[in-house]
């Protein structure tokens, strides 16, 4: 409730706007609170509360920007469902009455309502940044991608080889077993290069008991489709070639077979799903680059202070956010 109230304050004063700036704003000097001797102004009122409420404007001016850009959708309102339910299970096992007792203390809000409220904001502003970061993919890393990346569509087969270590062994236990699945996927290659059958092998050996009957056959797929060293290694091989080595995988080494791969698409044809996928790279890569294409996505749009200090808190909050990020970056990348 007390957030809503100063949200009231704020908005009837008018602290921030989409279009005018300024260096000081200036608000109504008519008491809006008296008692005996006590006198509280607009402007003093607004001077108390807009930095330390500045979130609190942030999320308004979020709703009001981006609730015109991106109306509500049947798929919005999924995921919206979705949330709130794995919310409720978590919190409250499922009870309607004591979730709803929580919200104040677990959320900081007052009903459901606001909390579908805050949850369609943030599933909004990720619309709004990842059309931002797309739209401002260069024509030349589309391209880049595309020559580096983009293949046809491969046939293959594969036989895997997997680890019996358990989760619970000792480091040294867990290396002996790797050791021994790739010795025997290395066997297995030797029984290739003597000219054994991959097919018979894949029956054989194979710990992919799903492809294994019928001789290791993966269909047809796009080699993005796979976990990364795996599509790497298939994309290396020449149609009727198989992998000279075992590729490790987090499944266990794969011994690879590519049996055919058709023509590579055109760059119109998949450029819609490059930028995605360059997209997703840059914000795995780098989790500051939410906060920062956020920020420019609201200055795209015209973005304006009405005053210094509330621009200045408006800075600080962004760049703290960003700060954080940046821990969460380093840290992954460490891994």
């Amino acid at each position: 409730m007390k957030n809503k109230l100063l949200l009231g304050a704020i908005a009837t004063l008018g602290l921030l706007s989409l279009t005018g700036c300024g260096k000081s704003a200036e608000v109504d000097s008519k008491n809006i609170l008296e008692m005996d001797e006590v006198k509280i102004s607009a402007q003093e009122f607004f001077d108390d509360i807009k930095e330390e409420h500045i979130r609190d404007l942030i999320d308004k001016m979020d709703h009001q920007l981006l609730d015109k850009e991106y109306k509500e959708t049947d798929e919005e309102d999924r995921y919206v469902e979705e949330q709130i339910n794995t919310l409720k299970t978590t919190y409250a096992n499922g009870d309607d009455k004591t979730f709803e007792s929580i919200l104040p203390t677990y959320f900081g809000v007052d009903s459901v309502k606001e909390l579908e409220a805050n949850i369609r904001i943030e599933y909004k502003r990720e619309q709004a940044v990842n059309d931002y970061i797309e739209k401002n993919i260069s024509d030349k890393e589309v391209e880049n991608y595309y020559n580096t990346y983009t293949t046809g569509d491969v046939t293959a087969s594969h036989i895997l080889i997997k680890s019996d270590a358990k989760s619970t062994d000792s480091a040294e236990k867990q290396k002996e077993a790797e050791e021994k699945a790739k010795k025997e996927a290395e066997k297995i290659i030797k029984e290739l290069d003597d000219g054994a059958d991959f097919a018979e092998l894949a029956k054989k050996y194979s710990d992919d008991k799903s492809t294994a009957e019928n001789g290791g056959s993966l269909g047809t797929f796009s080699p993005d489709e796979m976990v990364e060293q795996f599509a790497a290694a298939v994309k290396e091989l020449k149609v009727n070639e198989y992998t000279k080595k075992p590729v490790k995988t987090t499944y266990g080494y794969h011994i690879i077979l590519k049996t055919g791969e058709e023509d590579k698409p055109k760059l119109k044809d998949v450029e819609k799903d490059i930028r995605e996928k360059i997209r997703k790279q840059k914000l795995e890569s780098d989790q500051t680059l939410y906060y920062k294409s956020l920020k420019e996505f609201r200055e795209s749009k015209g973005l304006k202070f009405g005053d210094s200090t509330m621009k200045k808190a408006y800075d600080d909050y962004m760049d703290s956010l960003i700060k954080n990020a940046s821990g969460a970056t380093s840290e992954n990348n460490n891994q």
